[in-house]
């Protein structure tokens, strides 16, 4: 069994429930999908937790923004670019520049953060299979999964089995809790973690991180919030 956690976003309480439940269900190998570190009040002790696992993985559109800023019209906000950095330190951050754009287990499993070669491409849970199939079939695996969307799905093709992992924390469907996924003997499930939220979001407004009011919402909501909010 792989599993694949990503979408952290410096949430420690929501990664902790999310290591809690991998103990419970031992799996083989835990890969995460990037976004490690940014929109979060603990993103130093996030990544030192990933690290410690020795988990590989993949690096994430927002694990980019940290040393290259980010893209014009962005509908968040990213005054928290600088703090986030300032908070993990030279080599933390060089450790996350060092994460590739694809992990692969042969040809059962490949792990893009996005699509293939961009990390900011937002594929719809209701994406046609066509357009599955033809952004993740060059991956060459049997089950393709991606992150980003902080919306968890599976879809099964003929011969392709395109899965989203969903976020440890900032879900965008709706649903509160944390959410992973697991890859065994070819079937790709999502996991739903519930934790203490309302820590969480203490623990954010306590924190000195410039947009703690908007990342208060996002806990709260599990939905988009203008950037003004």
């Amino acid at each position: 069994m792989i599993a694949v956690v990503s979408d952290v976003h410096g949430n420690l309480v929501a990664l902790q429930a999310v290591l809690d439940d991998l103990e419970r269900l031992g799996p083989d190998l835990v890969v995460h999908g990037g976004d490690l570190a940014l929109h979060g009040s603990r993103p130093a002790e996030c990544v030192d937790a990933i690290r410690e696992r020795g988990w590989p993985g993949v690096r994430g559109n927002t694990d980019e923004m940290l040393w290259t800023g980010p893209p014009g019209g962005l509908p968040v906000p990213v005054e928290s670019i600088g703090w986030t950095a300032d908070q993990l330190g030279p080599e933390r951050l060089g450790w996350l520049r060092e994460q590739p754009l694809e992990w692969r287990h042969g040809a059962q499993v490949a792990l893009v953060h996005a699509t293939p070669g961009d990390l900011w491409a937002n594929v719809r849970t209701d994406a046609p299979d066509g357009e599955l199939r033809g952004i993740y079939e060059p991956l060459g695996a049997a089950v393709a999964v991606f992150c980003h969307i902080h919306r968890p799905f599976v879809r099964v093709l003929p011969e392709l089995t395109v899965a989203n992992s969903g976020s440890v924390s900032l879900s965008l469907d709706g649903d509160p809790r944390a959410s992973f996924l697991t890859v065994d003997e070819g079937i790709a499930t999502v996991h739903r973690v519930a934790y203490d939220l309302q820590r969480a979001i203490a623990d954010v407004l306590a924190s000195n991180n410039p947009s703690r009011e908007w990342i208060a919402e996002r806990l709260r909501t599990a939905r988009p919030v203008p950037k003004s909010a």
